[in-house]
């Protein structure tokens, strides 16, 4: 007896019943598989690939900045700037250093012809160029500049004429440097400008006539530091105090293998080589304070 049109057999009944399991089955499969696949960069949440991804810091400047040790050379991993890059590698492994550092540079010459050989022409111009060709993958960029613009104006006497003209030499200079490297950086990479220690402040150790240079030398300390603050603020840098911890301020006697004597020429001692091999540079205990005094700026 023909069956109505409007029945199935129990053929057809299970033809389709196979054929809803397998693709429902399909569909849990593609729903399974989906939500385990790892996110691709466009699907990854804010910050998921941010500590993966290269970043960058940029030293500038003299010898400190590279790092200058008396009788081994230029260390431009080591110094105050290797201690930096260890404290950015905390919370960005992957952060990398490009130091273009030269020992002697001068506020002139760092935007000028160096002692040292730049593809770009100076240091200036390398830093402005790594900066264009790296944009937005800068977080830090360091520079210390402008001792060697004074420093012959303070020993072996301060020649107050010079120290005069020099101070001016490094605001203009150093104002026009930061200018550049914040335009090629961008508003959101962080600057960190380094004043100095005074190394003159062991003249003291040589008696009243030396006493009375190292007073004049921590007046032009203080002139010094004040443009180096000046110039910072038009950038809106920050500025890493090396002169208060060097305590350069404080004379309170203390007790030493050099006899009594203040605290501010004691640090000089302890930190650099002045005492001991008539060195300006900071020795490894000087340049851990220097990569400290930066490290409390870094955002």
């Amino acid at each position: 007896m023909p069956r109505s049109k409007n029945v199935r057999s129990v053929a057809d009944r299970d033809f389709w019943s196979d054929t809803m399991r397998r693709v429902l089955a399909l569909i849990l499969a593609t729903v399974f598989a989906l939500a385990f696949v790892a996110p691709t960069a466009a699907q990854a949440g804010p910050g998921q690939g941010d500590d993966k991804a290269t970043r960058w810091y940029l030293a500038l400047g003299d010898s400190l900045a590279a790092g200058y040790q008396p009788g081994m050379g230029d260390d431009r991993t080591g110094g105050y700037v290797g201690g930096v890059l260890e404290t950015l590698q905390d919370t960005a492994p992957k952060a990398k250093l490009r130091n273009i550092s030269c020992s002697g540079a001068t506020t002139t010459s760092l935007m000028g012809t160096d002692r040292c050989d730049y593809a770009a022409g100076s240091q200036l111009a390398e830093g402005v160029e790594f900066l264009t060709a790296h944009r937005g993958k800068v977080d830090l960029v360091t520079i210390d500049i402008g001792a060697n613009d004074v420093t012959p104006c303070a020993s072996p006497v301060v020649d107050v004429t010079c120290a005069l003209t020099a101070l001016g030499t490094v605001e203009r200079n150093l104002t026009e440097t930061l200018a550049q490297l914040r335009a090629a950086a961008g508003p959101d990479t962080q600057i960190v400008v380094l004043n100095y220690y005074n190394p003159f402040l062991t003249s003291w150790l040589t008696g009243p006539d030396g006493q009375q240079v190292a007073g004049l030398s921590s007046l032009l300390q203080t002139f010094l530091n004040a443009a180096v603050a000046r110039s910072a603020a038009t950038v809106g840098a920050d500025v890493a105090d090396v002169a208060t911890a060097f305590h350069s301020t404080d004379t309170t006697l203390v007790s030493t293998a050099y006899g009594s004597i203040p605290t501010n020429v004691a640090t000089i001692c302890a930190w650099t080589w002045m005492c001991t091999k008539a060195d300006i540079h900071a020795n490894d205990a000087g340049y851990a304070i220097l990569a400290e005094t930066v490290a409390t700026h870094l955002e």
